[in-house]
């Protein structure tokens, strides 16, 4: 499996899920990927602390996102000025998300298995559970 196919799944899927358009904006996303994070660290193992800590630095630069995104840009002025910028921040957001995605990955070795393979087996349990016929 590829991130190319994961995203070609994952935007099928969604696309069932919500035809219209996708209501979730980047901060919605950046919370799931913390709820998530936080239901991983109920299992307790090491590495989860580091990527607990970079799922919060990647919702907090989404929360920023939030204040100076189009329909909050009324909030601009609650942000300090080096984070008024929404391109600077969505780069320091896909930066957070690579580092999230290795340590996924460091804690993945860890316990004996191929993130490739969790993240398929995640999908395709989560579209069986959906009635979703979208698989990887």
């Amino acid at each position: 499996m590829t991130f190319e196919e994961l995203r070609a799944a994952n935007i099928a899927r969604k696309a069932s899920a919500w035809p219209e358009e996708d209501p979730w904006e980047p901060w919605d996303w950046t919370n799931a990927t913390a709820g998530e994070v936080g239901e991983a660290c109920v299992e307790g193992l090491a590495l989860l602390v580091a990527l607990s800590a970079k799922a919060g630095v990647a919702a907090n630069l989404a929360k920023k996102m939030a204040r100076v995104w189009p329909a909050g840009a009324d909030m601009q002025a609650w942000n300090r000025p080096e984070d008024q910028r929404p391109d600077i921040l969505r780069a320091s957001l896909a930066a957070e998300l690579a580092d999230v995605v290795i340590y996924a990955d460091l804690l993945a070795a860890k316990i004996g298995y191929a993130l490739g393979d969790c993240v398929r087996d995640a999908f395709n349990a989560k579209s069986e559970g959906i009635g979703s016929s979208v698989k990887l």
